[in-house]
């Protein structure tokens, strides 16, 4: 069989993005879309030329159709998504906007995802992948993804295979704050790597610095945190080494959701070939730039190709420490 490089799971869901500007309801035509975080990895993964895979559950219906169909156009393996005939799928919708971010109301509760339980493991396809990518969404749809969740992580390190954390806070999808950053942290603390916003770093250490922030995850045995500064580029540290990776600049900002799943592709792509932080940072503050840059969670993920020229072409600076 052949192997994966890079497994993921989570909800992936219907989005339909308005056709204009205006308050959702005030709109009357809008084009479907796929979305979810953990799809936007694997796609962004897949565009580069990794076999990357994501395991979830969708609806006998017509979304978890067109979902199925989307990833698989998108050259992303589909093996373990799992028709569950007792709940549907999941969907968004999604405003139009022209500058800031975009409203978004969900219609997820009770979705054939959240329902994702252990007992949809399948431990001999995980077997084959390299590294695991989580973040920390499935944590907030119900217990039974939360214990799928730890199940995957615990097998992965297990097999002393490396896993990669984006926090990806939700607070609307949680009972309390206190339970949101519990139960991130808890996750976040057994990865090898972690990549939270600034933002996301301060709720959940209560740190402001991002070297403070990052301190937080490495005393507790992360291996390396990078945190992500939006159009200031990125921060890391790791026990060995420290630098901030100024971003590139982007004159036309159309659409920001996608653009920190755009960044973790970019890293894991760096990091499951070997380069140096700096250089996978790099990766990272470059498709996420291309991410801002068109409508659509992921349509502005580059090839391999189109990735090594938008580098070749930009001009960045970084620091070490």
């Amino acid at each position: 069989m052949q192997a994966i490089d890079v497994i993921t799971f989570g909800e992936a869901m219907a989005m339909f993005i308005a056709d204009s500007c205006g308050p959702l309801h005030e709109i009357n035509h809008f084009t479907m879309e796929l979305a979810g975080a953990e799809t936007n990895v694997a796609i962004g993964l897949a565009k580069l030329g990794y076999n990357a895979s994501f395991v979830s559950k969708v609806g006998a219906d017509a979304f978890g159709k067109f979902i199925t169909k989307k990833l698989q156009e998108h050259h992303v393996q589909v093996d373990q998504i799992l028709t569950d005939i007792h709940f549907p799928t999941g969907f968004q919708l999604k405003s139009r906007v022209t500058e800031g971010d975009p409203e978004v109301q969900y219609f997820r509760k009770g979705s054939a995802a959240s329902h994702l339980s252990i007992s949809d493991f399948n431990e001999r396809y995980f077997q084959r992948a390299k590294h695991l990518h989580m973040t920390g969404i499935p944590l907030a749809l119900s217990s039974d993804t939360r214990n799928f969740a730890q199940h995957a992580l615990t097998f992965f390190k297990s097999q002393a295979k490396k896993v990669s954390f984006d926090p990806n806070l939700r607070p609307k999808l949680w009972n309390s704050e206190k339970e949101m950053v519990d139960t991130i942290n808890l996750f976040a603390k057994q990865a090898n790597y972690v990549l939270p916003g600034l933002e996301e770093g301060i709720k959940l250490t209560g740190f402001k610095a991002p070297s403070d922030i990052a301190s937080y995850y490495l005393d507790a045995g992360v291996e390396l945190v990078i945190i992500k500064l939006g159009e200031q580029g990125a921060y890391f540290k790791s026990l060995q080494e420290e630098g901030t990776i100024h971003g590139y600049p982007v004159e036309n900002v159309i659409d920001t959701v996608g653009a920190g799943d755009g960044f973790a592709v970019g890293v894991i792509s760096g990091i499951l070939e070997g380069l140096p932080v700096e250089k996978s940072v790099q990766r990272g503050n470059a498709i996420g730039a291309l991410a801002v840059q068109s409508l659509g969670d992921n349509t502005g993920y580059p090839d391999k190709q189109e990735l090594i020229h938008y580098l070749n072409n930009q001009s960045q600076r970084s620091v070490r420490i």
